[in-house]
C-alpha cells in the first residue's frame, strides 16, 4: 500500500546507478534474506540514492543496506540511520488517543466539536458531525491540507520550498487551510487519506491532557518502550547524527535536477508526520503494540477494525494501523509514510513476531511494496 504518496508531491526517475553498491548486511544472521537484499538493490537501480532496512523474527536481527547515504560524498547509508518517518506518526498519535479512551477521558464517539468547538466549520464542514473514531480511520470526509494548490507550491515545489522550508506552521494554520475547501463526502459516505484528521487529532490531545501530543508521546510510548532514536521534532530541522541525506525533485515531474531536502520545519506535518525515528525502534513500537503491550485488548481491537482503503487494493485501514494482504496470503499490520526526501515503511505480523521497517532517502522513485513483498513472501 503506498499511502505514503499522499505525502509527497513529486514523483521522478533516475539517479546514476553507478553510485550504488550492493546491499550489505551488518549484523550476521543465519538466514541470507536474499529476496530482501535483491529487492533494496532494485530500489536503488531505479533511482533510489539509498535503502536501510532491519528486519526481526525467531530467528534473531537481520540489518542491511544499499546504495548511498551522501550523493556528494558517495558515503553509505547506515543501519543506524535516523529519518523522518513521516505518516508512521499516525499511528503514535492513534495509541495516545486510544490510551486516553482506555483511560476513561474521551470517548472514540466523541464529536470533534466537543473538543475542538468552532474549528471544524465553513464550508460545509461541521465537526459536531465527525466522530474522533472518523478522524482516526480516514473517513470524516475533511479535505487533505496537502492538496491545497497554494501549500504545494509554497512547500513542494522548488522556489517555495527553498522560501519556506524553514518556517513554522501552526496546527491551527493547518486545519483552516482544510477549512477553506468543502468536505471531500458526507462524514462515513468513503473512505479518503486526509493528513487533516490527525493534526486534529493531536490537537485533541492537548485539549484533553494539556500537554501537547509530542510530550504524551514521548511520556507514553518513547520512555516506556526505551525508543533511544525516536522524537518529536517540533519546529527544529535538523536530523540527529547518524543519519543519511535526503533527497527530493521538488518538480511535477520525474526528471530534472535533485535537491537536498534533509532540511525543514516539521511542523508542515504536525500531528500527520512529524517525528523522526530508526529501524529498530520502528519494529520495537510496532511488535509492541501488536503485542498488546500499549493497549488494552478493547482498544486494540478497535484500532484493528478496518474499512476497506478506497483506491489502494488488498489493503484496508484501522485507527492509525493499515492491514494489507500480500501475495503469498500473509498479512502485515503497520503503516508507511513519506516526506520531502523521505519515504519509510514500518509493517509487522498480527502476533507481532516477524517485523521489518526500512527508508528510501529519496521521494520520487523504488518499489516499497516489493521489499515488503520479498521479506514476508520470498524467502
Amino acid at each position: 500500500m503506498s499511502v505514503r504518496k499522499a505525502l509527497v508531491a513529486a514523483t521522478a526517475v533516475g539517479l546514476v546507478a553507478a553510485l550504488a553498491g550492493p546491499a550489505t548486511a551488518t549484523v550476521p544472521h543465519r538466514e541470507s534474506h536474499g529476496a530482501t537484499r535483491t529487492a533494496m538493490d532494485a530500489a536503488v537501480k531505479d533511482g533510489v540514492p539509498g535503502v536501510t532496512a532491519t528486519a526481526t523474527d525467531g530467528h534473531g536481527t537481520w540489518s542491511a543496506t544499499s546504495g548511498v547515504g551522501d550523493l556528494r560524498t558517495n558515503r553509505p547509508r547506515s543501519t543506524d540511520d535516523h529519518y523522518r518517518i513521516a505518516s508512521l506518526t499516525k499511528t503514535f498519535v492513534s495509541t495516545v488517543v486510544l490510551q486516553l479512551e482506555a483511560e476513561g477521558r474521551l470517548s472514540l464517539d466523541d464529536k470533534v466539536s466537543k473538543w475542538l468547538p468552532g474549528v471544524v466549520a465553513g464550508h460545509g464542514n461541521d465537526g459536531s458531525a465527525i466522530t474522533l473514531r472518523r478522524l482516526l480511520n480516514h473517513t470524516s470526509g475533511i479535505f487533505d491540507y496537502l492538496a491545497d494548490e497554494d501549500f504545494q507550491r509554497d512547500y513542494f515545489l522548488k522556489d517555495g520550498f527553498l522560501e519556506h522550508r524553514y518556517d513554522t506552521a501552526a496546527p491551527e494554520q493547518l486545519v483552516a487551510i482544510a477549512m477553506a475547501h468543502e468536505p471531500d463526502f458526507t462524514p462515513g459516505a468513503s473512505w479518503h487519506y486526509s493528513n487533516t484528521n490527525y493534526v486534529l487529532a493531536s490537537m485533541v490531545i492537548q485539549k484533553v491532557t494539556g500537554h501537547s501530543y509530542a510530550a504524551e508521546i514521548d511520556r507514553r510510548i518513547v520512555k516506556r518502550l526505551d525508543l533511544r532514536s525516536t522524537l518529536v521534532p517540533d519546529t527544529s530541522p535538523e536530523v540527529p547524527q547518524p543519519s543519511s541525506r535526503a533527497y527530493g525533485k521538488l518538480a511535477t515531474t520525474s526528471t530534472g535536477p535533485t535537491y537536498d531536502v534533509t532540511e525543514l520545519n516539521p511542523s508542515l506535518a504536525g500531528g500527520s508526520g512529524a517525528m523522526i525515528s530508526d529501524s529498530s525502534d520502528l519494529n520495537r513500537f510496532y511488535r509492541a503494540l501488536l503485542k498488546g503491550k500499549l493497549l488494552p485488548p478493547e482498544q486494540l481491537k478497535e484500532m484493528k477494525t478496518t474499512v476497506k482503503a478506497v483506491g489502494i487494493p488488498h489493503a484496508r485501514y484501522g485507527l492509525g494501523l493499515a492491514d494489507r494482504k500480500l501475495s503469498c496470503g500473509v498479512h502485515v499490520w503497520g503503516h508507511s509514510g513519506g516526506i520531502h526526501g523521505s519515504s519509510s515503511e514500518s509493517v509487522t505480523t498480527a502476533d507481532g513476531r516477524h517485523a521489518l521497517s526500512f527508508n528510501f532517502n529519496g521521494d520520487w522513485s523504488g518499489d516499497s511494496d516489493a521489499v515488503i513483498e520479498a521479506e514476508f513472501c520470498g524467502r
